[in-house]
């Protein structure tokens, strides 16, 4: 029976919370969070520095900022750690992380748990066994509208960009999927909320393997393309069931999460739809991710470390600084040059 420690009583914690909870190999050591108004159903600390109970391993689910931070601390503690996506706040911070661990037998795995999805693992394998030939392009949409009481009274309202929060998934599942990504171009969107924080734009990809992708994103725009919708697994995102990942290759196209496989010859010929079994999860990917950290703290590999974490991360900042930049090109800018 493994101890587990959550910090951080958010959204993502308290689902956090409830997967511990209800694993029957953990055992929940409490909540650390500074309002101690959050009703946890659990022993509750202000800071990590009150915790004095045994813990085997501690998730962090604090405010990306905080990530480095409390992993730090955390490692002072000798405590395995699962950190929330991403890993953290800049590149810097996150080799501030690595250095934490390094010289140490603690291992760290990142809450990228997106890759625990049972058709994510089926994508990567229909495209490393070549079903689709040489991958030559995707294109990825996530659209959605955030009520605006999530930007409300918090950090979000001028950090709540949805690169760092939604796309930093959609890219390493890119990366996971297809395989690393050698350079971006980001245009940025007009922006239709009060402030100045990045509502919308679209990136352009280049992959190390010649192939070449396309993002269009916001979270300013009610629409059934998006991960969370296409596959149902977020309680506090609406469900549609459509496809959101559409990847072109040298001997056909294949579409997710449906997992419409297609093959064809020339245009000549109609391409033909493949039958394929999709893959149906025999976990929720957070109680996969729970169950894999468990096997962490005992040894395993993390199927993400802060290393992998960080590539991610840096992909991420890197054009979250393009879309920041004040003489970048903006739509309305090109539509009147």
């Amino acid at each position: 029976m493994k101890r587990i420690l959550v910090i951080g009583g958010g959204l993502i914690g308290m689902r956090h919370v409830h997967a511990v909870q209800g694993h029957e190999r953990c055992q929940l050591v409490g909540l650390v969070d500074p309002d101690m108004s959050v009703n946890a159903d659990t022993a509750r600390f202000a800071t990590m520095h009150d915790v004095s109970d045994t813990v085997d391993g501690v998730i962090i689910a604090t405010p990306t900022a905080l990530h480095a931070e409390h992993g730090r601390v955390a490692a002072a503690r000798g405590w395995h750690m699962l950190i929330e996506k991403p890993v953290t706040a800049t590149p810097q911070q996150a080799q501030v992380l690595k250095d934490a661990l390094q010289g140490t037998n603690l291992r760290a795995l990142v809450g990228h748990h997106r890759r625990y999805h049972a058709i994510v693992q089926q994508l990567k394998r229909l495209i490393e066994q070549g079903d689709i030939g040489q991958v030559i392009n995707t294109m990825l949409i996530w659209a959605m509208r955030k009520p605006d009481g999530y930007f409300e009274g918090n950090w979000r309202a001028a950090g709540g960009s949805p690169v760092m929060i939604n796309l930093v998934h959609d890219i390493d599942l890119l990366r996971f999927c297809i395989g690393e990504i050698s350079e971006t171009v980001a245009l940025r969107g007009k922006n239709h909320r009060d402030g100045e924080r990045i509502e919308s734009g679209a990136i352009a990809l280049a992959f190390e393997n010649g192939a070449t992708g396309m993002i269009g994103f916001a979270d300013s725009a009610p629409s059934p393309w998006g991960f969370e919708a296409g596959t149902g697994e977020n309680p506090n995102i609406g469900t549609t069931g459509q496809d959101m990942l559409w990847i072109t290759g040298t001997r056909g196209a294949v579409s997710f999460p449906s997992m419409t496989v297609w093959n064809g010859t020339d245009w000549g010929t109609a391409a033909k739809q493949v039958p394929l079994d999709r893959a149906e999860n025999t976990l929720l990917p957070l109680a996969a991710q729970l169950d894999h950290f468990l096997e962490v703290i005992e040894g395993a590999t993390p199927l993400i470390d802060v290393a992998d974490a960080a590539r991610t991360l840096e992909l991420a900042a890197g054009i979250e600084a393009q879309l920041v930049a004040p003489n970048w090109p903006t739509a309305d800018k090109i539509r009147t040059a």
